[in-house]
């Protein structure tokens, strides 16, 4: 099989900016033509020029973002005796979410590695979202993608490239490899587990629903015994009485020791009157 050479893909290259160089070429032609100034002319294809490395720049630097996500989201998913932290496996899941959200149509390989990071977190119905769309939407499928987008043209391009030459970039020809392998062998078990915890988790909490009585908050209210005006006005009856119920100093009843009743001191008050009555006689 004959195998590209360096000299075939820089003919490329340059073949493909000189057809870019042409069209700008005619454009200006057609419009100093027409009696535009050639100042403006010049300002506009700079402009146009600028403009296009700025697109250029942001697909390769999402198409370098994809790959990225498939390095963290092999070394996660790969079960090896490394613990992962939990904002670890949150930050890989942002970072694919993003691809999602801001490629048009995303590869189904972003969305495989999504579904397997959701299950390993325990997120189970995010997980049924991005696997059952890998396993059973026709969509999703490469062959059915005919009018790619640029960045996918970009990542396609990118791709075929560490496959033809993986050692130019080993791990990220290790991790498409191992997350490929991993599509083809664990999306429907990963599916299939997820929709069955699902489907157990209806019940646990219909029950729990069920013994809360709806809302707990509502019920604790209504078994709070409601007070009557006649309680209210018997507890400030009782309290009001309270005072009466205690038994003076001077009122103590005789106490008893050792079977025997004994007679009640005099409060220290009386004890004081009578010595000064006595002094005074």
């Amino acid at each position: 099989m004959h195998e590209p050479s360096e000299h075939t893909s820089l003919s490329k290259t340059v073949r493909n900016k000189g057809q870019y160089l042409l069209a700008l070429g005619v454009v200006a032609s057609l419009l100093v033509v027409v009696n535009i100034p050639i100042f403006i002319v010049f300002f506009f294809g700079v402009f146009a020029y600028f403009m296009a490395k700025m697109f250029s720049a942001g697909s390769k630097m999402r198409t370098r973002s994809i790959f990225e996500f498939y390095l963290s989201a092999h070394e996660i998913l790969r079960g090896d005796v490394r613990h992962w932290y939990g904002f670890e496996i949150n930050e890989a899941i942002t970072r694919g979410e993003r691809i999602v959200k801001e490629m048009r149509n995303a590869p189904p390989l972003v969305h495989y590695a999504l579904g397997a990071l959701y299950h390993k977190v325990g997120d189970h119905s995010a997980a049924v979202r991005h696997l059952s769309f890998v396993a059973e939407n026709p969509e999703s499928f490469e062959s059915s993608v005919v009018y790619p987008s640029v960045e996918l043209r970009n990542y396609v391009s990118v791709l075929r490239k560490i496959e033809r030459e993986p050692a130019e970039a080993p791990m990220t020809s290790a991790a498409v490899r191992a997350l490929e392998r991993g599509r083809k062998l664990k999306t429907d078990a990963l599916l299939a587990d997820s929709r069955t915890t699902l489907e157990r988790s209806k019940p646990e909490a219909a029950d729990a629903k069920a013994l809360s009585g709806g809302n707990p908050e509502q019920s604790s209210v209504d078994e709070a015994p409601a007070k009557t005006p006649e309680s209210v006005n018997g507890t400030e009856d009782s309290i009001r009485q309270k005072p009466q119920s205690v038994t003076s100093f001077h009122e103590r009843p005789p106490s008893r020791k050792n079977g025997k009743e004994e007679t009640p001191r005099k409060p220290i008050v009386e004890v004081l009157h009578d010595i000064y009555d006595r002094n005074v006689q």
